[in-house]
Parts: structure tokens; sequence; C-alpha cells
């Protein structure tokens, strides 16, 4: 049994297809803030330069900003030297924008009534390293540089700094224009069954198999005590704890917990590690979130987890890489849609409309 299901793992690694176009050749030029911009013989600054259908590219900005992930790296790596916490912190902003309306940087927008003023967003961090990304950016490269297509290589460039792995992305995202705090329920919780998970992330194109790799994340960053203080001491409105936690694990959280806005590390053994370790955690009943330990209950995931759990590390660092380059693919807005912007500050609609 254990031999066949590393097997199928294996089988879904190696066909899971990179979803971009790698050869593009219609990359754009030159060009200013915005979306179309009028018919070819337009000289207008803010004329479109981006290709004409919604296709993304790797080498996007290779012409146009040949320093855009250098920038980004570079950043990234001064920002978590000092807080290394800001590294997972990105990670769970991508997730974030992407789970909504997809991968289109709406939750950076601050206005009232925007996904960032929601209150299930009020403990996102990284804004601030993204708007000084954007800024050395409009210094090198004004008006080409979406902030969707920022936020993706920052996330991509703070999880390889912390271990995990390296892949490449594909470019041409435009910025949304609006944004709304209602659109945040769409997020998975960490309080959702894996039937109410698996349907969020088929709406997406994504499946099982991604859910329990993305669901890996978890072997970095931390959680808030106030998402599961219920389960420590209001199980199912018992007033007890849940019983499918590790006893000695439960004993530690609860002393840990008392105060919701105390922290735990969402993996108690390697926390800033990028590892598989989170998955041995799931087998010793050391999920710290709900979904996290649903997981191992549900026989869709339960496999999974099994396989990664008793695999090298490389092997779920590998499918890691293949299902976030299809999560940052959901949702994009392209040159075709014409509905996106190049936002000027990060967190600003832009002065005018296009």
């Amino acid at each position: 049994m254990k031999a066949a299901v590393v097997s199928v793992l294996i089988l879904l690694v190696i066909f899971v297809a990179w979803p971009v176009s790698a050869d593009r050749k219609d990359l754009p030029g030159a060009g200013g803030y915005g979306g179309y911009g009028g018919d070819e013989d337009d000289d207008n600054d803010t004329k479109s330069w981006f290709p004409l259908d919604n296709q993304l590219s790797l080498s996007y900005y290779d012409r146009i900003c040949p320093d855009f992930e250098k920038i980004v790296a570079t950043k990234v790596r001064e920002w978590t030297k000092k807080d290394s916490s800001l590294g997972p912190a990105l990670l769970r902003l991508l997730f974030h924008d992407c789970g909504v309306t997809g991968c289109d940087a709406s939750v950076l927008l601050d206005h009232e009534g925007s996904e960032r003023r929601s209150p299930a967003s009020k403990t996102l961090r990284g804004f601030e390293l993204i708007d000084d990304i954007k800024s050395e950016i409009e210094k090198a490269c004004p008006g080409l540089v979406s902030c969707a297509d920022i936020l993706t290589a920052a996330s991509r460039d703070a999880t390889s700094q912390l271990g995990g792995p390296y892949w490449p992305n594909a470019y041409g995202r435009r910025d949304s224009t609006d944004s709304y705090a209602r659109d945040v329920e769409k997020v998975p919780s960490g309080r959702r069954d894996i039937t109410g998970l698996l349907e969020t992330f088929q709406s997406y194109g994504l499946n099982v198999l991604d859910l329990v790799v993305l669901s890996g994340a978890h072997t970095i960053g931390k959680a808030y005590c106030g998402t599961i203080q219920s389960r420590l001491y209001n199980f199912n409105a018992t007033y007890g704890t849940d019983p499918s936690i590790d006893s000695k694990y439960a004993d530690f959280l609860r002393r840990k917990c008392r105060v919701a806005s105390e922290t735990v590390y969402l993996d108690a053994e390697t926390p800033v590690k990028f590892d598989n370790q989170y998955y041995i955690n799931l087998q010793k009943n050391m999920g710290v979130l709900t979904t996290d330990q649903e997981l191992v209950k549900d026989p869709r995931t339960a496999p999974l987890v099994k396989a990664f759990a008793e695999q090298p590390p490389h092997m779920f660092r590998q499918q890691f890489a293949v299902s976030m380059a299809k999560l940052v693919n959901v949702g994009v807005i392209t040159g075709e849609e014409r509905v996106g912007v190049i936002r000027k500050v990060c967190s600003k609609s832009n002065s005018r409309p296009y």
C-alpha cells in the first residue's frame, strides 16, 4: 500500500504541467502606467505595451525591466534579515491575495471597505516591504511593473531564502482597480472541513494534491492563539480540549495560548526550517489548526500526508514549487482583459482611470 501511494505521488509530481508560456516573444518594449491606450499610432506614454492575450511569460521583464527580480530579491533579503518573520508573512499575504479574487494585488489596496481593512485581514503583514520594493522599482522602471508581480516574486524569494524551493515565475499580471472587504470570506479559514477546502481549491483550478502541498507552508510561521483557543478551551462547546490533539502538546498549547494575541509556531519541531516536518507532526497529532489535523483524518488527503512525512524533504519542496506556480496564476489580469492597471503606489488606486 505504501509503495502504491508513493508511486502515485511521484507520478503526480512528474505530470503536473507548469501553467506558463515560456517561449513568448511578444514582450513589451516600453510604456507607462495603466491599461489599453488606444491604437498603434498613439504616441502617448501611457499606451499599452503589454501582450494582447491572457498568457504570462517567463521572460516578460527581460527587456523592459531586466533588474526586476534582482531588486525584489535584494529588498526581501534586507527586510527579512532584520525580521525573519516577514518570510512566512509574505507567503501568507500572497495566499490571501490569490484566494479572494485572484492574484491581482487587491489585498494591497488600503481604503475604507477594502480587503485590507477587513477584520479577517488584520493580522496580515508585509505591506511596507512591498511598498519599499515598488518604490525602488519605480526608480528603475517607472510604470512597467505591477504590484501583483512584485508580490508574486517577493513571496517566492522569501520562501527560497528560508530554505524552501525556488521556482521560475511567469510575469505580466496587472493590478486590480477594486478591493472589497466582503470578498475576504472566500479565503479558506483554519476551521474549514476538508470538503469545504477542496471545493475552494477546485474553484481555483487546483486539486487535492495542491491542497495538501500548499498546507505544508505551515512548516514555517506562526498562528495567533485566538484562532485556536476554541480548540483548546471549548471544543464543540464542551469546555474541553479537542481530543485529537496529542495530550502533551495540548498541555503546552493551553499554557502558551491563554491570551489571544500570543502566537504559537505552526511547526513545533523545526519552526524556522522549510522541510517536511509539518507532515510528520500531523501524524503525531500535533497539527495546530483544525484544518491541519483534518488532513490526517480524511481518506482523500491522509495518504498524501503519509507519503510526504515518510519521503525525503526534497520531495515536498519539489512539489511545493509546482503547486505554487499553479497558485500564482489563479485569476490573473493580463493584457487581454484590459481592465487592470499598473499602480503607481501599491496601496492606492491610480489618480485617473484607464
